[in-house]
């Protein structure tokens, strides 16, 4: 398996979890997730997530002009956006906890972490 289908799950949590800082556009949204470690991830990749993010109103998108030139795509997140982040987050943490219990053998340090 690659690492495109393990990302495949998270990624739109991720992209939210950028645009969530402040409005941004598609270039600085990949330079987020390239300084997070995810430098796998291209124009073909990110668009049609953002696309799909503003279709289901979890961001909205307004044009502005760029101080470079062209007419740019500006992205911040909807309130809807933002339950649904801390939604995924939460999900995501347990998830995550219950894969390295499997995966590292650890449920004895996890315990320990619970119980103070």
């Amino acid at each position: 398996m690659d690492n495109a289908q393990l990302l495949k799950g998270i990624l739109e949590g991720c992209v939210l979890a950028v645009i969530e800082k402040g409005e941004t556009y598609g270039y600085e949204i990949l330079g987020e997730l390239e300084k997070a470690g995810l430098e796998d991830i291209g124009e073909g990749t990110l668009y049609p997530v953002l696309t799909r993010l503003d279709k289901n109103k979890l961001i909205q998108c307004r044009r502005a002009k760029s101080p470079l030139g062209p007419i740019r795509k500006y992205y911040s997140i909807t309130q809807e956006g933002a339950e649904y982040l801390g939604d995924f987050r939460e999900r995501y943490r347990r998830i995550s906890k219950s894969a390295d219990i499997l995966l590292y053998d650890n449920s004895s340090e996890m315990e320990e972490n619970e119980n103070g």
